[in-house]
C-alpha cells in the first residue's frame, strides 16, 4: 500500500515514545561504533574508497523505494526478537574489533546492528525483504589489509597484460616484465595505483543499484552484477594501453595531463555505458523485447511520506531493550581504562649474527628502495646474503612490524610477481621433520623465475612464537592476539635461494633446509615469542 495519501502527522503523535527509544538506539550506537565510524571517514580519503559517502545515501533511497512495496503496519508483531539477536551479534563483533583495536571489524559490525534494527522495526516477516539496501552498505566498508594486497596485485597483473595486448594489436613495439611495460625508450610500471580498484569498488556498487531496479529475468540480474568487473579491467586495460601508445608517440611528459584527465570519471563513465549497453543488448535477445526504460524501475515518486513512516515504529519491548543495551554497552567500554598494547622486548636487526653456523654473510645489509619501504611500512627490516664455500648463497630477508593493525601480514606471494617473478610452483608443507622441531611448522615453499632463472623461496609468519604458513590464519591471530593479550607485533621471514645450473630442486631445498635449522634458533631474540 502506497503512502502517497497519507496526510501529515501532528506534532504530538510524531514525536512518540517509539521515535525516542530509536533516538536512544542511535545515540548509543554511535558512541559504541566510533571507531568504525572513524575507520570509515579515513579510508574515504583514499582515491579507492572515495565513493563510500554515497553509498549510505544510496542505501537509504534504495530502502525508501522498497519500502513503498510494503503496506502499514503498526500493530504488535512477535517476531521482532530475530533482530535483537542480530543486534546482540553485532555487539559481540564489535566488541571484538575493539578489543583487538582493529578498527575495520567494528565497522563491519555496524552493518549487522542496522540489519538488526530493521528486524526490529519491521519484524521479522517484513524486515526480511529489506536486505538488498543493508547488503549494499558492504560497498563503502574498506577490504581488509590481506585480501586488498591480494586484489590489487591480480589486478595489476591482468591489466598489464591486457594492456600490453592492445599495445601490440596497435604495432607498438612492447615487453612486459611483470608490472612494468617495457617500451624500448621508456618503462611504465604499473603501479598499485593502476589496479584498476578506484574503479572497480564504485562500479560494483552501481551495478549492484542496476541489478536490484533492473525488472528483466533474474540472470539478466545476475549477469549484471557479475560483469561490472571484467568491463572494470578491460576499461583499466584500455587506459593503460592509451597512456603507452601516447608516451611512444608523443613522450612521457603527455603521459601524466592524460592521465588525470583519463583516470576518474571518464574511465567510470565509460564503464557505466557498457554495463547500461550490456543490458540493452540482453533486452533485445529477450523474447519479451522489453525497453530499456521500462526494464528499470526508476520511480521516486512516494519518498518523503515513506521517510515520514518513521512515526510508526512501536516502543517494543524488543526496542526498548535493544536500545538499553546500547546504551549501557557504550558506558560500560567508556568506563573501562584504555588497555596499553603490549610490547614484547627485541633485539634491533642491526645485531644478527654475520655467522650462523657455517655460513658467512657475505657483503653489507641490503638498503631497500624508499619505495619499497613505504610500501613494505615495516618497524625494522633486515635483508643479508649468507654463503658457505662455493654453494650458491642464500638471502635472509624478515619485515618486523610492532602493530600489524596498522600494516603488516605482507606476502612474497603479492610482492614476488610486482617485480617481476612468475610464481611457477607454490606449496605449503610442514617442514617439523627435517628441522627436528617440536610440533608443526608450516612454510610456503615456492619456485619462482625470471626468464631463465629459478630460485626457491621459502617463508612464513611469526605471530607470538607461531610458525604459520597461510596469510589469511596470520590475519585471525592477529585479531585473536589482540583480543586476549592486546599484543599485535609479529614478523615475516623469507629464505630465498639460486636453483643453479645442474641442481636439482631437491638440492636447493636441503641448502635451505641447512640454513633454517640455523636462523630459527636465532628469531626469538629478534621476533619476540609468546
Amino acid at each position: 500500500m502506497s503512502m502517497t495519501q497519507d496526510t501529515a502527522p501532528p506534532v504530538a503523535v510524531f514525536f512518540s515514545w517509539g521515535m525516542f527509544w530509536l533516538a536512544v538506539a542511535f545515540i548509543g550506537a554511535g558512541v559504541f561504533f566510533i571507531d568504525g565510524l572513524d575507520a570509515l571517514l579515513t579510508a574515504w580519503q583514499l582515491p579507492e574508497y572515495s565513493h563510500g559517502p554515497l553509498i549510505p545515501i544510496l542505501s537509504g533511497l534504495l530502502f525508501l523505494r522498497q519500502l513503498k512495496e510494503y503496506p502499514i503496519d503498526p500493530g504488535p508483531k512477535r517476531d521482532r526478537w530475530v533482530g535483537v539477536m542480530v543486534l546482540l551479534g553485532a555487539l559481540v563483533v564489535g566488541t571484538m574489533g575493539k578489543l583487538a583495536n582493529i578498527s575495520d571489524i567494528v565497522a563491519y559490525a555496524t552493518i549487522l546492528w542496522i540489519g538488526g534494527l530493521l528486524l526490529i522495526s519491521f519484524g521479522w516477516k517484513t524486515g526480511k525483504h529489506f536486505w538488498p539496501p543493508v547488503l549494499h552498505l558492504v560497498y563503502m566498508l574498506p577490504l581488509p589489509g590481506v585480501l586488498y594486497y591480494k586484489l590489487s596485485t591480480f589486478l595489476q597483473f591482468v591489466s598489464s597484460e591486457l594492456g600490453v595486448w592492445f599495445l601490440q594489436l596497435m604495432s607498438v613495439p612492447v615487453f612486459l616484465d611483470g608490472n612494468i611495460i617495457d617500451l624500448g625508450t621508456l618503462k611504465l610500471h604499473v603501479a598499485e595505483a593502476c589496479s584498476g580498484l578506484r574503479y572497480l569498488f564504485p562500479i560494483l556498487s552501481f551495478s549492484y543499484i542496476f541489478a536490484v531496479l533492473y525488472k528483466g529475468p533474474m540472470w539478466h540480474k545476475a549477469v549484471l552484477l557479475i560483469s561490472a568487473a571484467p568491463i572494470t579491467v578491460l576499461m583499466n586495460s584500455v587506459r593503460i594501453a592509451i597512456g603507452g601508445l601516447l608516451v611512444q608517440e608523443f613522450g612521457v611528459e603527455w603521459l601524466e595531463g592524460f592521465t588525470h584527465f583519463f583516470e576518474g570519471w571518464v574511465i567510470f563513465l565509460a564503464c557505466i555505458l557498457l554495463l547500461f549497453a550490456l543490458a540493452r543488448i540482453m533486452l533485445f535477445l529477450n523474447p519479451q523485447k522489453m525497453g530499456l526504460v521500462d526494464a528499470l524501475d526508476l520511480d521516486t515518486d512516494g519518498l518523503v511520506p515513506q521517510m515520514l513512516r518513521v512515526r510508526y515504529v512501536r516502543a517494543s519491548t524488543a526496542l526498548i531493550v535493544s536500545a538499553s543495551a546500547m546504551v549501557l554497552a557504550s558506558g560500560i567500554w567508556a568506563s573501562i581504562p584504555e588497555r596499553d598494547v603490549l610490547r614484547a622486548d627485541r633485539d634491533s636487526f642491526a645485531l644478527f649474527p654475520r655467522q650462523m653456523g657455517e655460513w658467512k654473510q657475505i657483503g653489507i645489509r641490503d638498503i631497500l628502495d624508499p619505495k619499497v619501504v613505504r610500501e613494505l611500512k615495516a618497524d625494522d627490516y633486515h635483508s643479508v646474503n649468507f654463503a658457505k664455500g662455493n654453494e650458491p648463497t642464500v638471502g635472509f630477508f624478515s619485515a618486523w612490524y610492532k602493530d600489524q593493525s596498522q600494516g603488516g601480514v605482507h606476502s612474497p606471494e603479492i610482492c614476488l610477481p610486482g617485480s617481476g617473478w612468475e610464481i611457477a610452483w607454490l606449496e605449503r608443507v610442514d617442514v617439523a621433520a627435517e628441522l627436528n622441531h617440536a610440533g608443526a611448522f608450516e612454510i610456503n615453499r615456492a619456485i619462482i623465475q625470471k626468464g631463465e632463472t629459478r630460485m626457491m623461496v621459502y617463508y612464513w609468519f611469526e605471530q607470538k612464537g607461531r610458525k604459520v604458513a597461510w596469510d589469511f590464519a596470520a590475519k585471525m591471530y592477529l585479531v585473536l592476539d589482540g583480543i586476549t593479550t592486546g599484543r599485535k607485533d609479529g614478523a615475516m621471514v623469507r629464505l630465498t635461494t639460486l636453483i643453479a645450473d645442474g641442481e636439482t630442486d631437491a638440492d636447493a631445498a636441503a641448502r635451505l633446509n641447512e640454513m633454517m635449522q640455523e636462523v630459527v634458533p636465532a628469531l626469538p631474540r629478534f621476533i619476540p615469542g609468546a
